[in-house]
């Protein structure tokens, strides 16, 4: 069994790329996503951080391709 989850934020900074003993590249990232609504008559908006992490081919990537705030 495999769960899914998709994410559409920003990075809160640029990926970290590190290599593994084995040589596997690993990505680091955060990425933050947001959720507006109304509460008593005023826009709201809260905040949730998430933790990201990618190996591999998606790992390097990541690490090209993603820069804070995009």
């Amino acid at each position: 069994m495999v769960n899914q989850i998709i994410l559409i934020g920003r990075l809160g900074g640029d990926p970290e790329l590190k290599y593994l003993p084995s040589g596997t590249s690993v990505t680091n990232f955060s990425l933050a996503t947001s959720e507006k609504y109304k509460k008593d008559g005023e826009m709201k908006e809260v905040t949730t951080w998430h933790r990201a992490a990618a190996y591999g081919r998606l790992a390097e990537v990541c690490s090209k391709y993603l820069k804070k705030g995009s």
